[in-house]
């Protein structure tokens, strides 16, 4: 599948949803609101650290490629789904002792564990306030999300220092990323009250989008700077996380058996780290993890087969040849 786009069109997949996205923003800002000023700052803190904005994106673009006209409540899902996308990164952030996320502090490295933790269960709750809203349908795919992100979470703690199989690799970033952003591509197409064809072919591009997402990032953990990610790089590496191109690598016949001796190493050292930043580059472990991510984008884009060309369509190709492109 060919990921290139025709020179007119616009560079930025997000353009023709601007204003929505900001529309999301101000509903995320109204729902994060508390008698215990914290906990707002706490969130606003979070939120307002950057971020891409794909899965609320994903959800507009959806719900207005499939003919939505009133975005009103595609925003409210929309935002539902940032917000827990921020609650699951502070939690993410504590149990992986990170300190920084996003060029800053860590939310309980600038506010306290108990203050950070309790900050993501609000959001969480604060997201099913949103969903609430709806319908049984919606609440269901809501509900399925985030039950994916936790089951995924507990067997990724339990293969930590472990280099799982690639099929279980698969699964824990399917749990944890794609997951949520095939919910949110599908209730969008739900929304536009799109017929089951379109809604199963929106969820496809969700789930095919967030697999060439996760594998990108994963890639980007080892050949990024720390300047760039907003935080230290080899940080699946150093805690024992078996990503695409750290499974890639250590099967190199060469050196990937030096690769899986400091991998298993419970302490490592900055030398450590170094070492196999070098060992790494000189495999093909980041080729074949590039190549895998292109085959999830490219199977994203057949899923739109049968969308109608729009402005909204057009996003939706963007985004996937953003995905695979990005260097942060």
């Amino acid at each position: 599948m060919d990921l290139s786009y025709p020179a007119t069109m616009s560079q930025s997949w997000e353009a023709s949803i601007k204003d929505e996205l900001h529309m999301v923003e101000e509903e995320i800002r109204r729902s994060i609101r508390s008698e215990q000023p914290i906990l707002t700052e706490i969130c606003d803190y979070v939120i307002s650290s950057g971020g891409k904005r794909m899965r609320p994106g994903v959800t507009l673009l959806s719900y207005l490629a499939n003919g939505g006209k009133d975005v009103s409540e595609a925003i409210k899902i929309a935002a539902a789904f940032e917000m827990i996308h921020s609650a699951t990164l502070i939690h993410d952030d504590i149990n992986d002792r990170s300190e920084m996320r996003r060029g800053k502090q860590s939310a309980y490295k600038r506010y306290g564990l108990q203050e950070a933790l309790v900050s993501g269960d609000f959001l969480f709750v604060k997201a099913f306030a949103i969903g609430g809203f709806f319908n049984e349908e919606i609440v269901s795919l809501v509900a399925e999300a985030c039950t994916a992100i936790a089951e995924s979470e507990i067997v990724q703690f339990e293969k930590e220092g472990q280099v799982a199989p690639l099929d279980i690799y698969l699964g824990i970033i399917e749990g944890k990323t794609a997951k949520p952003i095939m919910a949110g591509a599908r209730i969008g197409a739900y929304l536009a009250e799109a017929g089951p064809d379109r809604i199963h072919a929106m969820g496809e591009y969700g789930l095919n989008i967030g697999m060439a997402f996760q594998i990108i990032d994963d890639i980007l953990d080892i050949v990024g700077t720390e300047k760039t990610l907003g935080k230290p790089r080899m940080v699946d590496f150093d805690e024992g996380k078996a990503t695409l191109p750290l499974i890639h690598a250590m099967k190199d016949p060469m050196v990937g058996g030096r690769i899986s001796e400091l991998f298993h190493k419970k302490v490592k050292s900055e030398d450590d780290v170094e070492e196999a930043v070098d060992l790494i580059s000189r495999t093909k472990a980041i080729e074949l993890s590039r190549t895998k991510a292109k085959e999830y984008a490219a199977k994203a884009l057949e899923a739109l087969a049968d969308i109608p060309d729009s402005i909204h369509k057009q996003g939706l190709r963007l985004l996937a040849e953003t995905v695979v492109d990005r260097k942060h």
